[in-house]
């Protein structure tokens, strides 16, 4: 099973440097707690629907079922979105 750390460090890298193809930008310049759109990282509503399919991709979690202030609420940064994945795989290991 994933830790915390690790589901962070997938976000941060395979999803945010690597599919969004921000070159610029390493894992460990991203801070946990720094928002991913406006004033954070800047992400816009495109690079938003690529996060939502990497994290399907890379976890297996189905996220069109989620209302979009849930989804507002679970991307927010990625302490948010790592929480929300950790808790998402728990479930899927208890059901």
């Amino acid at each position: 099973m994933k830790t915390l750390n690790d589901i962070k460090e997938i976000i941060k890298v395979n999803i945010l440097i690597e599919r969004l193809e921000l070159e610029d930008i390493e894992a460990d310049e991203i801070e946990d707690d720094e928002p991913l759109f406006g004033d954070g990282l800047g992400l816009d509503s495109v690079e938003a629907l690529d996060v939502v399919s990497g994290v399907e991709a890379e976890f297996g979690i189905l996220l069109q079922v989620l209302e979009e202030e849930e989804i507002r609420q679970h991307f927010y940064s990625v302490a948010t979105l790592s929480a929300f994945v950790e808790e998402q795989l728990k479930e899927t290991v208890n059901s």
